[in-house]
């Protein structure tokens, strides 16, 4: 499952992605609005996890001042159709804080400083409540995926799996009838990667080598769930 932070403070956004992604999460992080709204066209995250307050003019003018612009963040993402979850972070624990919060469209409020162990049950909370309206596992044949869970099964025995692994043979279970391209994947996963081509090869051998050949397919193009 993927979840978006939009977080300006480096400090507190990369301690929370290192933990989403040591628990095998596909996490993605935006410092600012401009970026999260770039990130939900290609990512269509499943939690969104959103500060409140941004911080609005020049920093090297001296003329910054800090906004809520969370909320309108998050009212018009609703209005443009977002169906996933959305996390509030804030240090204002004012009741009507979180009362407009939850109204604008959120389903959750975590007020900082908050523990890693709290946060991250927040947000296991907030994926099992998505899945009950989606599709929480998948099974075909000798293989089995949980969504939520995190982990997958190859004749019924958990595979050691990294971050990358995991992610990318959730994506193909997820959508077991797809051929993704090679472009897909290498915007997806390894966006940065001078020589991607060749790591997501690397990836897709070590799947095959895991569980059998068959899984993933080779096709024109790109790639797709066997079985």
């Amino acid at each position: 499952m993927r979840i978006l932070i939009v977080e300006d403070e480096a400090g507190l956004a990369q301690p929370l992605l290192a933990l989403l992604q040591k628990e095998r999460y596909q996490a993605f992080w935006a410092s600012n609005l401009e970026e999260a709204y770039a990130h939900l066209e290609s990512l269509e995250p499943d939690l969104i996890v959103l500060d409140i307050m941004f911080p609005q003019g020049e920093a090297w003018s001296g003329d910054t001042r800090w906004v809520d612009a969370g909320f309108d963040f998050a009212q018009a993402v609703r209005r443009a159709g977002y169906r996933g979850s959305i996390l509030f972070l804030s240090a204002r624990d004012a009741v009507e804080d979180r009362v407009r919060g939850l109204d604008l469209g959120g389903d959750d409020y975590l007020l900082k400083p908050f523990s890693l162990a709290e946060f991250l049950a927040r947000v296991r909370a907030l994926l099992r409540r998505n899945a009950s309206h989606k599709q929480s596992t998948f099974q075909r044949g000798p293989l089995q995926v949980d969504f939520v869970a995190r982990q997958a099964l190859w004749h019924y025995k958990r595979l050691e799996l990294s971050e990358k692994e995991f992610a990318l043979l959730e994506l193909l279970a997820m959508h077991p009838e797809r051929v993704f391209t090679v472009e897909e994947l290498l915007e997806r996963f390894f966006p940065e990667a001078a020589s991607g081509h060749r790591i997501l090869r690397v990836y897709v051998h070590r799947l095959r080598e895991k569980l059998a050949p068959e899984v993933i397919l080779t096709m024109p193009g790109g790639y797709r769930l066997g079985l």
